[in-house]
């Protein structure tokens, strides 16, 4: 299998405190977990730029990575399957966690900013919707340059 902490024992809720340490040393102001059947399901968080508060939404989705446990099974029986579901939290948790501390690292060596590297995360309140789920409600057109491409 060539997913990354496929084997994750390391406990979601450390993956979650060490997202929401990384946050903060990011510039995070205000930082607020969303939930989703009893289980955190991502973060919405505000960081100041240029004096500004930007707002982003960061999910998680467990259920994109059980899914790909369950297709390397051959066979899964019941409990093999609350495990995975229980593997898939760590696994994506995991991988989150990984995510943006390349992200806060690459804030930190001044190679990109907050914004740069959460824009797709920029999250509209009044819409609840984040700027990728604009662009992709919107077929990407607004991403397009209007040449036809051949």
């Amino acid at each position: 299998m060539n997913l990354r902490n496929y084997t994750s024992t390391v406990p979601v809720e450390r993956s979650i405190a060490a997202i929401e340490r990384l946050l903060v040393e990011a510039g995070a102001t205000h930082i607020i977990k969303t939930y989703n059947d009893g289980h955190v399901a991502g973060f919405i968080f505000t960081i100041v730029v240029s004096g500004k508060p930007i707002t982003f939404k960061l999910p998680v989705n467990p259920s994109a990575v059980k899914k790909i446990l369950v297709e390397e099974m051959k066979r899964p029986r019941p409990d093999t399957l609350r495990r995975l579901e229980e593997q898939a939290q760590r696994t994506a948790w995991k991988l989150l966690n990984d995510w943006v501390h390349v992200q806060i690292s690459l804030i930190q060596m001044g190679q990109a900013d907050a914004v740069q590297v959460f824009l797709p995360y920029a999250y509209d309140r009044l819409n609840n919707c984040t700027l990728y789920e604009r662009f992709k409600e919107g077929g990407f057109k607004a991403l397009t340059t209007g040449e036809v491409s051949e």
